[in-house]
């Protein structure tokens, strides 16, 4: 049996070979899957992606699988409750913005009809698909994920830089960044 050629990020873990092979880079538009990666991707900040991959069942059941009306209406005594779970990442300004977050998302949503609606637009509701051979070129941020967190920065999130922003457009879709070896990329560009 021949082994698949898959961006060289996802390694031989096997919890790594499933998020590359059946979520990331494919297009999510389902707002509360949107508010997911947007927290983890915020909770990943100096950390490693692994380190998030392996607390996700523990941070669905401590945010109430992030449903942002939920979360949203987290007061201090469950601040208090999250930030001692060990089972996730228990950064006091990262759970706080996560809760500030869930209000600037419900904001939105009422704007918009939808987080997906909003966030989807600045990509023309396509996919950017870009062109890597190589792992090291793919860039850490662009001039649109720099727009996206400037514009997220002023609606109230946090934990939204560019770089943040970026890993996120790549987690749900909006730009397709396998490089063109994967088989992810040839099933999504073929």
């Amino acid at each position: 049996m021949c082994k698949k050629s898959r961006c060289s990020w996802a390694g031989e873990l096997p919890i790594y070979i499933e998020y590359h092979d059946k979520e990331w880079g494919r297009p999510v538009h389902d707002d509360n899957r949107l508010f997911e990666m947007l927290i983890l991707e915020g909770m990943q900040a100096g950390l490693s992606w692994i380190t998030v991959l392996k607390k996700r069942k523990a941070f669905r059941e401590a945010f109430d699988n992030f449903d942002p009306k939920k979360v949203a209406l987290y007061d201090e005594a469950k601040m208090q409750e999250l930030l001692a779970n060990t089972g996730i990442i228990r950064n006091r300004l990262k759970v706080a913005a996560t809760v500030t977050n869930a209000k600037a998302f419900l904001e939105i949503q009422k704007k918009y009809g939808s987080f997906d609606k909003f966030i989807w637009a600045y990509v023309e509701h396509t996919p950017i698909r870009n062109h890597w051979e190589k792992m090291e070129q793919i860039p850490a941020s662009t001039v649109l994920s720099d727009q996206i967190s400037k514009d997220l920065k002023k609606l109230g999130f946090k934990f939204v830089g560019s770089t943040i922003v970026y890993a996120f457009m790549q987690a749900i879709g909006m730009v397709n960044d396998h490089v063109a070896n994967c088989f992810i990329y040839q099933e999504m560009n073929g």
